[in-house]
């Protein structure tokens, strides 16, 4: 059977091929219900079609932005589309209409721009000051005029939807037929209404399981619509009211001032009010994958474009479906989510079990009508039949058709929609946004986490500890600073001090909703600029001294930030840069001294302040430089700097490791994980925070990136597995450690990532985790999961959960199977035998009610325990059904087969059973037990190892809610709806028979557990039951 599913059924977690894909869908057969099997299945003739789309609306925006720019200078402006101003925008108080501002920024028609006063116009058009933004109170009006910045999206699907889809099973269909056959004949012949009440006891239980079924799959529709809602909202920051602020994505108006920064989203349509070497990158909106330079020569931002480089702010113009992007996603959301790779397999699981029902639907009837036929002819009837007769081998079919009800487990690739559902919305309240399904899955076999440092393993919450300048060493602590400082430097030194820290900064101080001010920008630059402030200084004063004249932003290639400005009074040129402190101590070739001259950098001064860093970095500290150039030709005012910077300090800053991170380290190596940290941080201060977390051990090694780049193949194959810290490294060195670890070490890596030179490495990875505070949309875009509070105990979370599903999925299945072989056994025995099937179409829907959608939502739902963090990570190909689960299915199988049995032959015997009703009271006992059986099998299912299956079960309200919803519900059916059920009330000793023998499959497991199972050849490497790699041990444990 696995190889069968290995052929045909398995496909990559991560961008399947569209070969693999096809190949499962055409190897599938035995489908009761396709509309509600696939629904959580990609359709591939919607997405190719969806892909077609997309291409067209490309290539027609390329055309609009390379051949439509150029050919507007050449139309005559008369022949220009002449817009009306529409009334209700003339009453609103504007003076453009959303589809003439459309037109302008889409058509990057510069000469309409210009026509109507550039930026300034169009803000004065839309009535909105470039400097304090919109103000809230006229928000709905902009909205009525100009629309909503929401995409066009198919209406959710209403719960009757559900009822309709579950209508469509062609078992349930069949039986309906039956249902009515059955009342016509029964009515003819026994009368009203004794005669309908089999046809009155189907039709019932068909209504309850498509109203059982409806609300499930109703449910998890919604709990995917909110996961959906939630991952395409962007966090976007505007000015409004004279406030920085940060809101939803879909409220944003025309005419808010959008701030942009490296990694961004443009979330709308605009136009440039300014910005520093600003480079977009449009690829996504028309395929060219060359950047675009933003200019206020050419000013135009289309929506769904990403922030490359550089820094800006933009007036919006153009939201929702008027612009190209929300045409654009329309298309995106068509054709549906790759299926995982769990949904697959089961889907095979399904087609070779449904395949075994159907053969054995078809032989209970055969056997039933010849034995039926052959009866008839010994008794000389065969030529005599009647309408009685008729009913009889209704009935036989009817059975037949409920046999392949029970016997195809339509529910089995639907349960792991149902626990990716309930995971991923327990995960979206435990700070952790699945925005792949597949990832969940994935977690569970991860082997490696490649984890970044800052905000990750440390609180993210930074400060400025220490600052060595003009040899000395002073640390920092709280008002007393500015004195200290003052006293230990002199007024010049301090004084270029504050200039370099508020000249050269990414970060504002702006004002509030409260009206304080704040400071928004990165941990790093935010914690500089809480120094200067702590120190006295003022960051509009200092702002207004020089004009900034080109600014290259901090990225994580260069690891450093310069700004060039034009100092006042005619003071010329001045650059400043700061960054990673040999970077910029390789960079300086002098530095200032006590009396704030510049004088050359010797090197035994070099040696020193190395010494100073690495003092820092052994502290925990992170370290960076702070320089400064003068530059005597004013002419160049294009480029930076690279070289000759004058040193100016060197700054530590404090940034404590996350409470309960060393916890979740130790955690994730109990279970098998490796746990290695990719940083740019100083490699002293790596191995530092990298001892505090637990991550490096004694005989770890921690190594710096250029050393990792250098290394060949073989060198990397000695140290990758020892490695454990890797600083200074680069995102393209992340890339080629996540490359090699996964390609050559065949290990299933988990991978961080926060800035848009992530993106690759987290694409290439096999779970891609962003982080949610710190990380840019870029990063978020080619991420598998978001992990909002920037936290690693959440991403030991995501890991507890993906094994979660996992096992939670292979206990459904061993009870599925288990009542499957039990219902088909027992009814083609039976019907060898006896001539007749003990359990009804009636009391067989019920028992599919319970082992399919009641069973998935008791079993499939269940919450992770500390157990599951104790082994090691589940095997990329091991098999699904493991021995350990056969050995629990044939022993219970061959349990309950051997109770109902006994019971079918010898029941009235052994029962003390007389009377006229006395058959009618066996097959109740023989459906009672049967029915105690699945429910205490159910129970066992929560643990396929362990004895104590009891643990931890009240932990799961649902699983305590569904089995006392079934124990409940079988009672009333047995007491108060004999009539429709075929059953007759109990006294209470035989539903304590029914009982205890249901409860005898608990000393069955416990029996059973206590067999030892051989490892098969397919897990040959693999101890437990899930096919989990056993845990390494001895020297090489960590």
């Amino acid at each position: 059977m696995e190889d069968y599913l290995r052929k045909n059924f398995a496909v990559e977690h991560k961008r399947p091929s569209e070969e693999a894909l096809r190949r499962w869908r055409r190897a599938v057969s035995v489908v009761k219900n396709p509309r509600r099997r696939f629904r959580m299945v990609a359709d591939l003739a919607k997405r190719a079609e969806a892909d077609r789309k997309r291409i067209n609306l490309q290539e027609k925006l390329r055309v609009a932005l390379y051949v439509q720019k150029a050919a507007l200078h050449f139309i005559d402006a008369g022949k220009r589309v002449q817009y009306k101003l529409p009334e209700d925008v003339r009453q609103a108080g504007f003076g453009i209409g959303a589809d003439e501002l459309a037109f302008v920024v889409h058509s990057h028609d510069i000469k309409s721009f210009e026509d109507h006063g550039g930026v300034e116009g169009l803000a004065k058009k839309v009535s909105v000051s470039l400097t304090d933004g919109v103000v809230p109170t006229n928000i709905p009006l902009r909205q009525k005029i100009y629309g909503y910045n929401q995409f066009a999206e198919k209406p959710a699907r209403s719960f009757w939807m559900f009822v309709w889809e579950a209508l469509h099973d062609l078992t349930l269909i069949i039986l309906m037929v039956c249902a009515a056959v059955s009342i016509g004949v029964g009515i003819a012949t026994e009368g009203w209404p004794a005669g309908m009440y089999d046809g009155i006891g189907i039709v019932l239980c068909i209504f309850l399981v498509v109203l059982v079924t409806a609300i499930s799959d109703y449910k998890q529709s919604l709990q995917f619509n909110d996961l959906d809602k939630e991952k395409k909202n962007i966090v976007v920051q505007v000015t409004r009211d004279g406030c920085r602020q940060k809101i939803s994505i879909y409220d944003l108006v025309v005419g808010d001032i959008v701030h942009l920064s490296i990694g961004d989203q443009v979330p709308a349509d605009g136009v440039l009010i300014s910005g520093f070497s600003l480079s977009i990158d449009e690829s996504s909106l028309s395929g060219e994958s060359e950047p675009v330079n933003v200019t206020q020569q050419r000013p135009f931002l289309l929506a769904g474009a990403k922030v490359q480089d550089g820094s800006a702010k933009m007036l919006v113009t153009t939201v929702g479906m008027r612009t190209e992007w929300g045409r654009i996603m329309v298309t995106l959301s068509e054709g549906g989510e790759d299926e995982t790779p769990l949904q697959v397999k089961l889907n095979g699981v399904a087609t070779v079990i449904g395949k075994f029902g159907l053969g054995f639907a078809v032989l209970t009837f055969l056997v039933l009508t010849i034995r039926f036929v052959v009866t008839k002819a010994l008794h000389g009837e065969i030529t005599d039949w009647s309408v009685s007769d008729a009913l009889i081998l209704m009935n036989f079919f009817a059975t037949a058709v409920t046999i392949i009800v029970v016997a195809v487990p339509e529910g089995l690739p639907l349960a792991v929609t149902l626990s990716l559902a309930f995971a991923m919305k327990k995960l979206m309240s435990n700070k952790a946004l699945v925005r792949h399904l597949s990832a969940c899955e994935t977690m569970g076999s991860a082997t490696t986490i490649c984890t970044d440092k800052t905000g990750t393993l440390t609180t993210n919450h930074m400060a400025v500890n220490k600052i060595w300048t003009c040899g000395r060493t002073i640390k920092i602590e709280g008002n007393q600073s500015e004195e200290v400082l003052q006293s230990s430097i002199t007024g010049e030194v301090f004084n270029i001090l504050l200039q370099s820290i508020f000249q050269n900064t990414g970060a504002e101080v702006v004002k509030g909703k409260d009206g304080k001010n704040n400071i928004l920008g990165s941990p790093t630059e935010t914690a500089i600029l809480e120094f200067g402030l702590l120190l006295g200084g003022a960051f509009k004063i200092h702002r207004k001294e020089s004009e900034i004249l080109k600014v290259e932003p901090f990225n994580s290639e260069k690891k450093k930030m310069s700004v060039l400005v034009s100092l006042s009074n005619g003071g010329g040129h001045r650059a400043f840069c700061k960054g990673a402190s040999e970077i910029i101590l390789k960079s300086c070739n002098k530095i200032i001294n006590a009396d704030g001259k510049a004088e050359p950098l010797s090197g035994e001064q070099k040696k020193c302040i190395t010494d100073v860093i690495n003092g820092f970095a052994c502290e925990a500290l992170r370290t960076l430089c702070l320089a400064f150039k003068d530059v005597k030709d004013t002419s160049k005012v294009d480029s930076i700097p690279e070289d000759s910077y004058t040193l100016i300090a060197v700054v530590g800053i404090k940034d404590p490791v996350r409470p309960g991170v060393k916890e979740a380290v130790k955690t994730c190596l109990a279970a098998g994980i490796t746990v290695r940290m990719v940083t740019g941080d100083n490699i002293n201060t790596a191995k530092a925070i990298a001892r505090e977390c637990g991550i490096l051990t004694d005989d770890g090694l921690a190594i710096e990136g250029p050393d990792f780049r250098d290394m060949s193949p073989q060198q990397m194959e000695e140290t990758l597995p020892k490695l454990q810290v890797m600083a200074r490294s680069s995102p393209l060195d992340k890339h080629k450690l996540v490359t090699y670890l996964r390609k050559e070490f065949k290990e299933v890596v988990a991978v961080t990532g926060d800035g848009t030179n992530d993106a690759p490495a987290l694409h290439e990875a096999d779970i891609g985790l962003a982080m949610g505070i710190a990380g840019t949309e870029v990063a978020k875009e080619n991420a598998d999961v978001i992990i909002m509070d920037d936290n690693f105990t959440t991403i030991q979370n995501v890991t507890r959960w993906g094994r979660a599903v996992y096992i939670n999925i292979q206990k459904f299945v061993q009870f599925q199977l288990t009542v499957n072989i039990v219902a088909l056994m027992l009814n083609f025995i039976s019907a060898c035998v006896s001539g007749s099937a003990p359990l009804t179409a009636v009391q067989l829907l019920w028992v599919n009610m319970i082992m399919d959608t009641l069973g998935a939502l008791a079993l499939a739902t269940e919450p992770p325990h500390e157990g599951l963090m104790k082994r090691p990570p589940i095997g990329r190909d091991v098999a699904f059904i493991t021995r350990i689960m056969w050995r629990n299915i044939i022993g219970q199988s061959i349990y309950q087969l051997i109770v109902l049995a006994i019971l079918k032959f010898d029941g009235k015997r052994l029962l003390q059973l007389s009377g006229s009703d006395a058959t009618a009271t066996l097959n109740t006992v023989i459906f009672n037990t049967f029915v105690f059986c699945q429910v205490f099998n159910e129970i066992n299912s929560r643990d396929m190892e362990k004895v104590n299956v009891i643990r931890g079960i009240f932990d799961s309200w649902l699983f305590i809610m569904v089995v006392v919803s079934t124990v409940a519900s079988q009672s009333i059916i047995v007491e108060l709806l004999g009539t429709f059920a075929n059953t007759v009330p109990l006294s209470w000793d035989l539903w304590l028979v029914s009982i205890l023998l249901g409860a005898g499959s608990l000393i069955v497991a416990v029996i059973l557990k206590c067999i030892p199972v051989e490892k098969g050849k397919e897990a040959a490497t693999t101890t437990n039951h899930d096919g989990y790699e056993p845990l390494p041990n001895g020297p090489d444990m960590a």
